[in-house]
């Protein structure tokens, strides 16, 4: 693997979150390396064009993790259920497409593939990265705010900073890789994936015609759920009786699940209450989507759309009653 694919693998890894959609009941995808991945509720199907024009797909069964553990059926732990095991998904579908780019490309006369242990190094070094930039750098630049402007040390104003520097570390580095021309395309293929998913449950034939005439920003979308997650943490964070660095950071860490089930809990009462406060707070994930989706060509839809068919194909197969309308 060379310097450019593993910097690409792990700036989509970094991206994951903001891919993907994590709820386990609907119909929804991820963009992948030229390609989507799309799920049902027990099925998925990860579509991919590689580099010589031919198509690839991968398609398996997906039990639901409250249905495997029934400990996720319950407020808070569903969400870090859920979206655990959609950035487990997310990570096998990421490592195919990975595969499918590799593929026709030799060294010294054997075929490169991503390697268990490669792609172990990249989920370390992006877990590594994601600490740095959204963690450590934004609590150390509201502690030296703090110790120029006496004001920031306490707790709701320290924390409202800090939370402000990561939203905008966040929109700065999605602003910043979107220049990619790499991730670009990923980002055609994210909304590739909305449209289709729009399609679908539009209850219209789900067609390049038609998809191509939806929207490309999705409310399930995991860039808003994001958004959330940062405001949701700058309340948790304001709870924390620590005026150590270390102890505030290793806080900000050790929460990160509760966090996300707390986000979770939050983005699903807004789904159901669209008039309300939590729904005003959640419509600016949309604005962000402006970035993380980009308009697909009819290839790249017509990629997302064979994967929408092998999910539900595999679905119905399996006695689900999701089928293309």
């Amino acid at each position: 693997m060379s310097l450019r694919d593993f910097l690409r693998l792990s700036a989509h890894i970094q991206l994951l979150p903001a891919l993907e959609n994590g709820e386990e009941t609907l119909v929804g995808g991820q963009a992948v390396l030229e390609g989507v991945m799309m799920r049902a509720p027990h099925s998925y199907c990860v579509a991919v064009r590689k580099p010589d024009g031919e198509m690839v797909t991968e398609e398996h069964s997906l039990p639901r993790i409250s249905e495997k553990y029934p400990i996720f059926r319950y407020p808070i732990l569903r969400g870090v259920g859920t979206l655990g095991q959609a950035m487990s998904l997310g990570v096998k579908a990421l490592r195919f497409s990975a595969n499918a780019a590799l593929e026709g490309t030799e060294q010294a006369g054997k075929k490169q593939e991503l390697s268990s242990g490669m792609m172990s190094l990249n989920l370390l070094f992006s877990l590594a990265f994601f600490i740095f930039l959204y963690k450590f750098v934004p609590l150390y630049l509201a502690t030296a705010l703090s110790n120029w402007l006496p004001f920031f040390k306490s707790r709701i104003p320290f924390n409202l900073a800090d939370g402000v520097i990561r939203m905008a570390i966040f929109v700065g580095f999605l602003l910043l890789i979107s220049r990619w021309k790499d991730i670009h395309r990923v980002f055609e293929y994210h909304g590739a994936e909305h449209r289709v998913v729009f399609n679908f449950e539009s209850g219209k034939p789900v067609t390049v015609e038609n998809a191509q005439t939806f929207s490309t920003l999705h409310p399930r979308c995991g860039t808003s759920f994001l958004l959330v997650v940062m405001l949701v943490s700058i309340a948790v964070y304001t709870l924390l009786p620590f005026d150590s660095f270390l102890l505030k950071l290793a806080g900000r860490i050790v929460l990160l699940p509760l966090i996300a089930g707390l986000s979770y809990e939050a983005v699903r009462y807004a789904a159901k209450h669209r008039s309300g406060l939590l729904a005003t707070l959640t419509a600016p994930g949309l604005w962000l989507q402006r970035i993380t989706t980009q308009p697909p060509n009819d290839d790249q839809t017509t990629v997302a759309i064979r994967a929408l068919e092998g999910a539900l194909a595999l679905e119905e197969s399996q006695g689900g009653q999701l089928v293309i309308a």
